[in-house]
């Protein structure tokens, strides 16, 4: 998905002349939306979406095709060039000994370590994502977080995560905010963006919304909800209004926009969760590991369980 236009889509050129007149084209963008901003209805939807479906997604089918949706992440402090490299090796591993079976979608690590897992990764259809943009507070200069995101690329990333700027979210900065999500888009063009919101931090279905749809305006082309770090993790809540704004988004504009989950999903149970939303919402074209993603560690192994019954744990 590729958005060619010199701004960042809110209709705010770059130059800063009519500084009130772009300020209230991002209160206008968001003002259009008609996805809901009352939490206690999110709740109930979500409730009422999980009770009507969740059953029938119990499936080894299912356990497998969010197998091959799995962003598997190693985000340690004492990560390594050798304790990247064996984590590699995992995935190597499991192609040679389930051939039969999908791998996982992408192997997510900090940036300076995508020439590592370049150089380990044996595996054509597992992509390298980062986390960069001084994940995961994103608190630096542009020029730092453009140079960090520009280095990953040349060193093999396919894929980037960047934490919204929730400092300028905090001021209602929008132009400062959607600049820098815009910069980091011009800076690896066709490869996939994905924003987190930090949706832990953000908390209400009101922020969320206006959060993802600044987002999707500069360019992201996914929306995740949490980095997993300091603020709570993904909710179904969160989840419910991100699919919701890609899915007006989409009716707007034509452009998909990826959803990922990422920050405590561990369970077989977790993931199917995320997995019903995402069909109910958003349907059957979403289903793809373009377009939905789930940032996870241990997950791999607990949908490996369900899926095959073994012990096994090859992540």
């Amino acid at each position: 998905m590729e958005h060619n236009h010199d701004h960042c889509g809110c209709g705010c050129e770059h130059h800063h002349d009519h500084e009130n007149e772009s300020l209230d084209r991002y209160q206008i963008v968001v003002e259009q939306s008609q996805v809901t901003t009352d939490d206690a209805a999110v709740a109930a939807d979500v409730q009422r979406i999980l009770a009507a479906h969740e059953q029938e997604n119990h499936s080894p089918e299912v356990y497998q095709f969010l197998l091959n949706c799995v962003d598997l992440t190693t985000l340690a402090t004492d990560d390594s060039e050798r304790s990247v490299a064996q984590f590699v090796q995992r995935v190597n591993d499991y192609a040679e000994a389930y051939p039969q079976l999908k791998n996982v979608a992408a192997i997510c690590v900090y940036s300076n370590f995508a020439a590592v897992v370049r150089a380990q990764l044996d595996v054509s259809d597992v992509n390298i994502a980062v986390c960069s943009a001084c994940f995961p507070s994103s608190q630096a200069h542009i020029e730092t977080k453009v140079a960090e995101t520009a280095l990953a690329i040349q060193d093999g990333a396919d894929e980037v995560d960047v934490v919204l700027n929730v400092g300028y979210f905090r001021d209602e900065a929008w132009e400062e905010m959607c600049d820098e999500i815009y910069e980091l888009k011009q800076t690896i063009g066709d490869h996939h963006l994905k924003v987190i919101l930090e949706t832990g931090l953000l908390k209400t279905a009101a922020n969320i919304r206006r959060a993802s749809i600044l987002a999707m305006h500069s360019g992201a082309d996914f929306i995740k909800t949490s980095t997993g770090k300091v603020y709570s993790g993904a909710t179904l809540d969160a989840a419910y209004v991100m699919c919701q704004c890609i899915k007006e988004f989409y009716n707007k504009t034509g452009l998909k926009v990826g959803f990922k989950a990422s920050g405590g999903i561990r369970t077989t149970e977790d993931a199917v969760k995320y997995y019903t939303l995402v069909k109910e919402i958003l349907g059957e074209e979403w289903l793809n590991n373009g377009l939905f993603r789930i940032g996870a560690s241990s997950l791999a192994n607990a949908l490996f369980a369900s899926m095959t019954g073994s012990d096994a744990k090859p992540f």
